[in-house]
């Protein structure tokens, strides 16, 4: 499927090209040929005005997977009862999938008649089951992308280690988000917990992002976990462009069936107060709706490379997340590290790790230790 040849990049370069390679514009006004973009909801807004972020970066056409794939039969078995089957819900979602990402605000509460620009990306990743107990699941998501250049050639692929979700059944304490990148461990009610799974995202260099409590369902059709409603930080997608809110506070949705999952989000944009972080007013609503669709045939080996040769690796930055988290005393995380994005560290060890084979595990552990200290304070 990949017609060129791995090109040799730094760290650097490569999550440039792979941030290009995954803004793509796609959609379809109402009304004209499906060429043109349409915005969902917001009907009388010209496309020509509010064109989707994104660039035009296409990748190479891939075989969605017809075939329900055996975690899912395992999903399904007669045998299972609660929690065996929610577990097996949540590693129905490790594969190769083509992902898509979309957002769009659908209510302004500040009077503006239009809505912020919409987003649309897209991936190739393999999501991988890196720990799986009777009450724990560890999942990892890692960017493989090929993409046409110019004239139609393909390049890459490229690698990028990607978000990862832990999830704990009847978890004693969650990590939350307290607004103004502040996040802290707390203790989770018994009865709050009482059957339920909390779902615990990090971002690319394994920092905290959000956590939510949540329960499933499940169908012959589809298994499905609603969260309840919890605070974020910002995304990428947002904080390189917006500086007017402080916090998403919204709802997660994960529908898992046999083609792929399915993550939807209800999302309020909200203004905090910068000294006590109380919520002060409410800029926007939106909805986000990201689709895992099975594919087979793709060449993930590349990811697959990278990770037998950097997990070491980022164990230890878990390792060293978890000590600070565990102690129970709030953090604050800045966005970087002596004036460069705060993840760009991380990721030029780790590819020294890739280029050199790994440091001596002490010596690993005292620079993991000297970003962190970069990073994190007491909140």
């Amino acid at each position: 499927m990949v017609r060129g040849e791995v090109m040799p990049m730094n760290p650097v370069s490569r999550i440039v090209l792979l941030g290009c390679a995954l803004l793509a514009s796609a959609c379809a006004h109402m009304n004209e040929p499906p060429s043109r973009p349409y915005l969902f909801g917001w009907g009388f807004v010209s496309p020509e005005v509010l064109p989707p972020r994104g660039g035009t970066t296409q990748g190479p056409a891939v075989e969605l997977d017809p075939e329900p794939p055996q975690a899912w039969r395992a999903l399904q078995a007669d045998s299972l009862d609660l929690p065996e089957r929610d577990r097996a819900a949540i590693l129905a979602m490790a594969g190769d999938y083509r992902a898509s990402f979309d957002f769009l605000e659908t209510v302004r509460f500040d009077g503006a008649t239009e809505p912020a620009t919409p987003y649309r990306s897209w991936g190739t990743e393999r999501i991988y089951v890196v720990e799986s107990g009777p009450h724990f699941v560890r999942l990892q998501h890692i960017l493989v992308m090929v993409v046409e250049g110019d004239d139609g050639e393909l390049l890459g692929p490229f690698v990028q280690k990607h978000w990862r979700q832990d999830w704990r059944y009847e978890p004693e304490r969650a990590l939350r988000y307290q607004g103004l990148q502040r996040w802290r461990l707390e203790r989770v009610n018994a009865g709050e917990a009482r059957g339920r799974w909390s779902q615990t995202v990090y971002q690319v260099d394994d920092s905290p992002r959000y956590a939510t409590l949540g329960s499933w369902e499940h169908g012959p059709q589809a298994s499905v976990w609603t969260s309840e409603d919890g605070w974020r930080p910002l995304p990428r997608r947002e904080s390189s462009v917006r500086d007017d809110y402080h916090v998403l506070e919204g709802r997660h949705r994960l529908t898992v069936m046999p083609s792929g999952w399915v993550h939807e989000q209800d999302n309020r944009k909200r203004v905090l107060d910068t000294e006590s972080g109380r919520p002060l007013a409410d800029r926007a609503r939106e909805i986000g709706v990201n689709r895992y669709q099975r594919i087979r045939g793709f060449d993930f080996s590349a990811g697959d490379a990278y990770w037998e040769a950097t997990g070491r690796f980022w164990s230890e930055v878990r390792a060293a997340w978890d000590a600070r988290v565990g102690t129970g005393r709030p953090l604050q995380v800045a966005k970087r590290c002596e004036d460069e994005p705060a993840f760009l560290p991380f990721f030029r060890a780790a590819d020294r790790v890739v280029n050199d084979g790994p440091a001596p595990r002490a010596e690993q552990r005292a620079e993991i230790e000297r970003i962190l200290d970069c990073l994190v304070t007491p909140g």
